[in-house]
C-alpha cells in the first residue's frame, strides 16, 4: 500500500466511522479500486479506527472524565460521586461485553469469510432498510437518562453486529436505540460513548497482534491513515451531532441501499471479485 492510498483510506475512515453507513464496508470496497487492488484487512481497519476514537476522546473528554471519576469514587467508597454518571459508566461496560466475547469467538470468520463483498453489499441494504424503519416508526421520546440495564445490553449486542462489515457500529447502535424509543440525539450520543472501549480494545489488540509482522500491517501507511482518520473524524463528530438533532436518517438509508445495489451489480458483472 502506497502512502497516498493509506491517506485515502484514512479519509474514508474518518468520514464514515460515525455515520450509520459502515466504515469497514467503505474501506473494504475502496481497497478493490486502489492501485494495490487488495483488501486493506481487518487489522488495518481496526487500527485506523484508533484515530477516530481519539477524536471521540477529545470531543467527549468532559463527559468521559466525569463518568470515569464517578465510577472510581463509587467503587472506592469516596463520597461526592454522581450516581447517574457512574451508572452510565457501568452501562457502557455492560454494553461492551457482547462485542468483546463475539469478536474473540468469531475472529477467524471476521478476518476472512465475513469480508466477502457479497456479504458487505447485503448488509448495507438490509440494515439500511432496518435503520429507515426504526427512524420512521420509533417513538423517539426517551432521553439518555432513561437507559436501563436491559437497554444497555441490547445496544451492546446491536453494536456487536458491526463485526460484520456493512452493518455499521454506529448504525447498529442507533437503529436499536431508535427501536427502543430513544431520541435521535440520545441514540447518537450513546453510540459514540459505547464505541470507545470496543474500538480501542479492538485496535490495540490488532496492533499488538500485528507487531513485528510487517507483511500484515505496514507501519508507515497505517500511521498516515490513522492520523488522517483522527483529523477528519473530529470534524465529522461536530457536524453529525448538529445535523442529527433536526434531520432524519433517511439520506443515509438511501445511500446505503444505492451503494449496496451498485456493489452487487459490479460483482455480477465481474468488474470486481468478492
Amino acid at each position: 500500500m502506497q502512502i497516498w492510498e493509506a491517506a485515502v483510506l484514512g479519509l474514508l475512515q474518518g468520514l464514515t466511522e460515525f455515520l450509520p453507513i459502515s466504515s469497514s464496508a467503505h474501506l473494504r470496497i475502496a481497497g478493490e479500486f486502489l492501485p494495490s487492488g487488495a483488501d486493506p484487512g481487518a487489522a488495518f481497519t481496526a487500527i485506523t479506527q484508533i484515530g477516530t476514537e481519539l477524536a471521540v476522546l477529545i470531543y467527549f473528554r468532559e463527559d468521559l472524565m466525569r463518568i470515569a471519576t464517578a465510577m472510581i469514587r463509587q467503587t472506592s467508597g469516596i463520597g461526592g460521586h454522581v450516581p447517574e454518571d457512574a451508572r452510565m459508566g457501568w452501562l457502557i461496560v455492560v454494553g461492551s461485553v457482547p462485542i468483546v466475547v463475539l469478536g474473540l469467538l468469531f475472529s477467524g470468520a471476521i478476518e476472512t469469510s465475513l469480508r466477502s463483498l457479497y456479504i458487505v453489499a447485503t448488509t448495507l441494504v438490509v440494515f439500511g432498510i432496518i435503520l429507515g424503519l426504526a427512524d420512521r416508526y420509533g417513538r423517539r421520546r426517551k432521553p439518555l437518562a432513561e437507559l436501563s440495564w436491559r437497554d444497555g445490553l441490547l445496544l451492546g449486542f446491536a453494536q456487536a453486529m458491526a463485526l460484520i462489515p456493512g452493518v455499521s457500529r454506529s448504525g447498529g447502535t442507533i437503529t436499536a436505540a431508535l427501536m427502543l424509543g430513544f431520541t435521535r440525539e440520545a441514540a447518537a450520543r450513546y453510540s459514540f460513548l459505547l464505541a470507545v472501549p470496543a474500538v480501542f480494545g479492538s485496535g490495540f489488540y490488532q496492533l499488538a497482534k500485528s507487531w513485528g509482522e510487517p507483511q500484515h500491517v505496514a507501519l508507515a501507511p497505517t500511521i498516515v491513515a490513522t492520523a488522517v482518520a483522527f483529523l477528519v473524524g473530529y470534524i465529522v463528530i461536530v457536524a453529525f451531532l448538529k445535523i442529527v438533532s433536526r434531520a432524519s436518517f433517511m439520506p443515509f438509508v438511501i445511500y446505503r441501499t444505492v451503494l449496496g445495489i451498485a456493489l452487487l451489480a459490479l460483482l455480477q458483472l465481474g468488474v470486481i471479485t468478492p
